[in-house]
């Protein structure tokens, strides 16, 4: 028997991500949001891209890999040169630099995930720094280690970037949940909880690794492109593994396994990088005091491994306000 399609599911999710992308958009065409805030928030939204590229590694995959802002940098770089030196147009361009990311990481990805657990982790952290060291010497293409100018109309316009920006994130949510819904995605989710057991099942664990390293990959590029077009400089310094650590942080602290908890501590982490720099040089030691407390307190991350889900939560509205009236009702019946 063929399943009915999932009207009401769609609709609320639709309407959700029209109002995720919109609604930023309109509080600060009518001054709720001032610039200097749109322009956190949409730097929130690329460390989100760049949190659920790590958190489809560590927390779905379940390799610990420390090289996503190698990644970042490829993104960025290949966006710029197929813009600047090649003339291509720039959505054209984030496209083919995503893909090509993507290739990156196949091809990396191809030796390093015979590897797990700390050796993975050094050698991908060692892939970071070997990205950094290339893109200082090849002047020609990155300027060296000054970076390279990259001026797009997104860098002009900040209600533009913070739209796009927001979109893309939406785009990139909607289709990795379906895709961990599908068959590939519950292989891999296989994978991380019994490599064995999977084994032992007929899945062909490498093979769903190297998917989920390739489509981390892809997103990692997509951020790159997005923050060499809002940031608008391109240094190789952005290929340091202490980035890398940072897009970790948001996982862990949002909760590895959930893609809504770590787009969520990326958007509180960077406010609150922002909210603490009146403090100055004390800002780096009030934010790691925070973490710490955090993790003390909730070390499963905020989220857990759960998904916050807006189907659900509207369902629960609608059952909250229907048992209320329906009490309400049997009120005015018995005072009658």
């Amino acid at each position: 028997m063929a399943r009915a399609f999932p009207f009401k599911s769609t609709l609320i999710l639709f309407i959700t991500g029209l109002l995720a992308v919109f609604l930023p958009l309109l509080l600060t065409k009518f001054g709720i949001i001032d610039g200097y805030t749109a322009r956190i928030i949409t730097m929130g939204g690329v460390n989100a891209i760049m949190a659920v590229s790590v958190n489809m590694i560590v927390g779905i995959t379940g390799q610990l890999s420390l090289g996503q802002a190698g990644f970042l940098a490829i993104g960025a770089y290949s966006c710029i040169f197929f813009t600047l030196d090649l003339g291509l147009p720039l959505p054209l361009a984030s496209v083919l630099a995503s893909l090509l990311t993507a290739f990156a990481g196949f091809l990396i990805g191809f030796p390093v995930l015979k590897l797990s657990g700390d050796y993975l982790a050094i050698v991908t952290l060692g892939f970071g720094e070997i990205i950094r060291v290339i893109f200082i010497n090849i002047k020609s293409i990155t300027g060296g280690p000054n970076g390279r100018q990259f001026t797009t109309v997104m860098k002009m316009n900040g209600e533009l970037a913070l739209t796009v920006v927001t979109a893309v994130l939406v785009l990139i949510m909607a289709l990795l949940q379906n895709f961990l819904r599908s068959t590939y995605g519950r292989a891999i989710i296989a994978c991380r909880e019994d490599e064995i057991a999977a084994n032992s099942s007929g899945i062909d664990v490498f093979r769903y690794k190297m998917i989920g390293f390739v489509i981390a990959a892809f997103i990692a590029g997509a951020g790159g492109c997005l923050y060499a077009m809002v940031v608008g400089l391109v240094q190789p310094s952005t290929a340091q593994f202490l980035k890398s650590i940072d897009f970790l942080i948001y996982v862990v602290l949002g909760g590895m396994g959930s893609m809504t908890g770590a787009v969520l501590s990326a958007y509180v982490l960077t406010y609150l990088q922002e909210m603490l720099r009146f403090l100055q040089d004390y800002r780096l030691l009030i934010y790691p005091l925070i973490l710490i407390f955090i993790m003390i307190f909730r070390p499963q991350g905020l989220l857990g491994m759960k998904e916050f889900s807006f189907v659900n939560t509207w369902d629960r509205l609608v059952n909250f306000i229907s048992k209320k009236k329906i009490r309400g009702g049997n009120s005015n019946a018995a005072g009658k």
